[in-house]
């Protein structure tokens, strides 16, 4: 629950009262003008008669904290002793200063030391700072900042494992966040940066990430966030049991998710659209590094705006691009492509096994997993093909990469009706992954008995996603989407989804 209070009731004061209550979860007005209050009360507005200039009344208010105060009397010399009460009494508070209507260049330069947003005039203003204190936005940032204010310690911003450029840009953004509130933090990851766009990233922009390891101790932090997931121990390698103290991603969830701070954004097409918000509400000057790698990390989520792409992107976009390095960003988007990368899809085009318009292949052994979703990618560039499972071993763990172009199927659905009890999936409606481990194939040397158990393995992923593309409610077999295929031809239906 956010609380704001409303300290002088001038013109513009009054106004910004009137608005409130309908988009607030508590509300309190102190003004010494009896009509003012008496009104107020009337349209049911909490309103309490005291002079706000008295260091008392504000000192009295010990019932709860306010998160947003407003400071909104017509005299300059009003609004400057309620700011300076106000501060001292509630130095975590969020303030909001109107200067009156005479200020003079010594109380313009106190107003702007004390208050976090200083308002010079009341003309054509009231929606803004309503937009800026009072909207839903405003509220997650403000509750985000009580949750950072919180932890006595160091913050861990983990991303998903082997992250991708939106999880990297948004742990290295909710550093930023929680720095700007002096609450020290490092951004995490498991596994590897392998990819070489996300390679190139990094290193251009030379981001500081700690990469962990299992046998890492995690004793250096007292509290974690996690960003572009929502569950300790799935898709990272943080323990179960840990503590989320801040969740924020985009991903829909798959149940409920823990946690002191959650905001799951499905209808943002990258977390850091939503951490580009975060960075704008908080007040930080926005850094070219930062604002570089959150716009790479929007653009290649939402495939340059043409995936899963919502007004808050563009919105986020256009916040970002007077601040973005482009040169880098260019050089970012041109890396070399490595051979391993080519290997990877020119084996699965070769392993490919097609039903209808949904391909399988197995890449085999790779050392690269983020070579599988570009060859996700290629293959669904194929004719005939709107749907793709891309699978490869690496150690004992298998990776899936899936991608679709058809209307009728949910791909993050469909990969955790298939792999969920057997390991751990999810993702977009034309966007997914998932992850298996094979544990059996660190028990034995023997080469000949290793095939024979990837190729068991091989056959188990594609029978269990052909399967559940077959049975998903929604995506009925034979069913006709906007692409125009058929996801099996009637013939294949009748032989179970076989091609000939």
């Amino acid at each position: 629950m956010v609380f704001r209070l409303v300290l002088g009731c001038g013109t513009l004061g009054q106004r910004i009262a009137e608005r409130l209550p309908a988009r607030d979860d508590r509300l309190l007005v102190i003004a010494d003008e009896p009509t003012v209050v008496e009104t107020l009360r009337d349209e049911g507005v909490p309103a309490r008669r005291a002079d706000p200039t008295d260091p008392a009344v504000v000192a009295g208010i010990e019932t709860e904290t306010p998160d947003v105060i407003f400071v909104a009397s017509d005299r300059t010399d009003a609004n400057l002793e309620i700011l300076e009460h106000a501060r001292e009494r509630f130095p975590e508070a969020s303030i909001v200063a109107y200067l009156g209507g005479n200020p003079t260049p010594e109380s313009r330069t106190r107003f702007e030391t004390l208050a976090d947003r200083v308002i010079d005039s009341d003309d054509a203003i009231v929606e803004h700072v309503l937009d800026r204190a009072a909207s839903e936005a405003a509220t997650r940032a403000l509750e985000l900042r009580e949750q950072l204010l919180r932890i006595d310690g160091r913050l861990a911003v983990v991303a998903h494992d082997n992250p991708d450029p939106d999880a990297i840009a948004s742990a290295v953004a909710l550093v930023e966040v929680a720095e700007s509130v002096g609450v020290e933090a490092d951004a995490c990851y498991y596994g590897e940066i392998s990819h070489q766009e996300n390679r190139a990233m990094v290193n251009l922009l030379d981001l500081d990430l700690r990469n962990l390891g299992p046998e890492d101790p995690l004793t250096d932090y007292s509290a974690f966030a996690l960003v572009d997931h929502s569950r300790p121990g799935v898709n990272d390698q943080l323990p179960e049991e840990i503590h989320a103290d801040i969740v924020i991603d985009h991903h829909p969830p798959r149940g409920p998710v823990p946690g002191e701070f959650v905001d799951l954004r499905s209808n943002a097409g990258a977390t850091s659209t939503v951490l580009t918000e975060y960075v704008e509400r908080f007040d930080i000057e926005i850094d070219p590094t930062v604002a570089t790698a959150l716009l790479y990390g929007i653009r290649i989520d939402t495939n340059d705006f043409t995936r899963e792409v919502s007004a808050l992107d563009f919105h986020a976009a256009s916040t970002l691009w007077p601040h973005v390095d482009t040169d880098t960003l260019r050089r970012i988007e041109q890396p070399t492509v490595e051979g391993e990368t080519f290997d990877t899809i020119a084996r699965a085009i070769k392993n490919r096994i097609q039903q209808g318009s949904v391909a399988v292949a197995s890449a085999g052994r790779i050392s690269d997993r983020d070579a599988l979703p570009q060859a996700a990618d290629q293959l669904l560039a194929m004719e005939g093909v709107n749907t793709t499972l891309v699978f490869g071993f690496s150690g004992e763990m298998v990776y899936l990469s899936a991608r679709s172009r058809a209307s009728s199927v949910d791909l993050g659905e469909t990969l955790r009706d298939a792999f969920d009890q057997i390991g751990s999936a999810g993702g977009h409606a034309d966007m997914a992954g998932a992850q298996l481990e094979i544990g059996i194939l660190g028990g034995t040397d023997d080469a000949d008995e290793v095939d024979s158990i990837v190729s068991v393995v091989e056959e188990v992923i594609t029978d269990r996603f052909f399967e559940a593309i077959r049975t998903r409610p929604g995506t009925p077999v034979g069913a006709y989407d906007r692409t125009s295929e058929w996801l099996f031809t009637p013939e294949e239906e009748e032989r179970g989804g076989e091609s000939a």
